[in-house]
């Protein structure tokens, strides 16, 4: 009898791209937040992203997870926004 090295709760394929679409995403914010320039701003909003991600990862309801990353997508467009902004 041969045992699977896959563990148990294996991710299907369409949870696997979700995951790392959402592992994307969560670095694309940490990379846009580095461009802030105020270090207490920076900090908070670092913080801020890494809370937001840690409680929701048990997250299992795919329409939850991808109205998520709806949220996500729109609030790091609204930084990028206020970064152009700033930087004009």
């Amino acid at each position: 009898m041969t045992v699977s090295k896959l563990p148990r709760t294996a991710l299907t394929l369409k949870q696997f791209l979700q995951r790392q679409r959402v592992l994307g995403l969560y670095r694309s914010m940490l990379r846009t937040i580095r461009e802030v320039p105020d270090e207490a701003d920076r900090k908070y909003l670092k913080d801020w992203a890494r809370e937001e991600f840690k409680r929701n990862k048990e997250a299992t309801n795919q329409d939850a997870i991808r109205m998520m990353i709806t949220q996500a997508n729109n609030h790091l467009q609204e930084l990028k926004k206020s970064l152009a902004l700033a930087k004009s």
